[in-house]
């Protein structure tokens, strides 16, 4: 009795902490800056008039969408996307990227191995070169930490019948390691927001016509959610190591 009681509770601990997981990676709020530089430029398609096609029909492309220059740019950036739009200066940082908060204006573009520079000129990048080491670390242990909670919540569906103890110590051995793979990520991300230059990360070639600008990082939610996941997968996993040894002695 004491041993099913104490699966189901590592169970709920292990499905919230890989929950947790998976919202920080689908998530595009690891990163929340603002910075008071003016409008955010990146490199897209611009309206084009007096040319045509073969046919004789007048070419337009695609203009992007620029909203007039407030005082403050907001960025917020993920695993997936990296997004930029411009808001009131008196906008809470956290609070205008929520969902609910989306503005027409806001400009999306893929952001890949992020947390580190996601080059958008010339490449190689000063931003890029400084930090590239840590990019594939990054989007490694992610992964890695993802696949290793689903591998030990499939290893712990296979045994709630309490046929083998060995698939409990398996499992919660894996919940173990991603729990571990999430920390080490957490903690490279720190050192990248804490040790690299993340202002001038933020301003890129903005920042040679704004020198003085006055950037704002913090933690997103994405991070919170991450770091909220690592003690519930790590509980959970130390609960079935220990459900494993009771089912060994029992037998």
């Amino acid at each position: 009795m004491r041993v099913g009681a104490a699966a189901l509770a590592g169970g709920i601990f292990g499905a919230v902490g890989t929950l947790c997981f998976f919202l920080a990676f689908g998530t595009d709020y690891w990163l929340v800056a603002s910075d008071n530089c003016g409008p955010h430029t990146w490199p897209t398609q611009t309206t084009l008039t007096g040319e045509k096609d073969a046919n004789g029909t007048e070419i337009s492309l695609v203009e992007a969408l620029d909203a007039s220059p407030p005082s403050l740019t907001l960025h917020h950036e993920g695993f997936f996307w990296r997004c930029v739009f411009q808001v009131e200066p008196t906008a809470h940082a956290v609070l205008a990227t929520l969902f609910t908060n989306q503005p027409e204006s806001k400009i999306c573009v893929h952001g890949y191995l992020f947390p580190l520079p996601v080059t958008l000129g010339h490449v190689p990048h000063p931003n890029y070169d400084t930090t590239a080491v840590f990019r594939g670390f990054w989007t490694m242990l992610i992964i890695l930490g993802l696949v290793a909670a689903l591998t030990g919540g499939f290893l712990l569906v296979c045994g709630v019948p309490f046929i083998s103890h060995r698939l409990y110590k398996l499992g919660g051995a894996f919940l173990i390691a991603a729990a571990c793979l999430f920390l080490f990520m957490l903690l490279l991300y720190v050192l990248w927001m804490e040790v690299v230059e993340v202002k001038h990360y933020i301003l890129q070639e903005r920042g040679e016509a704004c020198p003085h600008a006055q950037v704002s990082v913090l933690y997103g939610l994405s991070f919170m959610v991450a770091a909220a996941g690592v003690p519930l997968e790590l509980i959970s996993g130390l609960v079935f190591m220990l459900v494993s040894r009771a089912l060994r002695a029992s037998k």
